[in-house]
C-alpha cells in the first residue's frame, strides 16, 4: 500500500537559496531537487517565482491579491443579484 508524503512547507529563504543553486551556481534542477528533498516541479515553480526581482514580485503579489479580492466581491454581488431576481419574480407573480 502506498502512503502519501505529507506536504511540507518551506521558508522563502530556503526557496530562494534553492533557486540560487540552479540559477547562479549552475547545478541541475534534478540534482538540487534530490539533494534538498523537494520535487523538481516545485523547484521549477520556485525558479519562475524567485528569478524576478523582489520589487516586481511584490507588485505581482499585490495584483494577485487584488484580483482574488475582486473575484470574491464579484461572486458575492452575483449571488445578491440572483436572489433579488428571484424575489422580484416571486412578488410579480403574487401581485399579478
Amino acid at each position: 500500500m502506498e502512503t502519501k508524503k505529507a506536504q511540507q512547507r518551506f521558508t522563502e529563504e530556503f526557496k530562494i537559496e534553492a533557486v540560487k543553486q540552479v540559477t547562479e551556481r549552475g547545478h541541475a534542477v534534478a540534482e538540487v531537487a534530490v539533494r534538498l528533498g523537494v520535487s523538481a516541479h516545485s523547484l521549477y515553480t520556485w525558479i519562475k517565482r524567485y528569478s524576478v526581482p523582489a520589487e516586481q514580485r511584490a507588485q505581482h503579489d499585490g495584483q494577485a491579491d487584488e484580483i482574488r479580492r475582486l473575484k470574491a466581491e464579484l461572486r458575492r454581488v452575483t449571488e445578491e443579484r440572483d436572489i433579488l431576481k428571484k424575489a422580484a419574480a416571486y412578488f410579480a407573480k403574487q401581485s399579478g
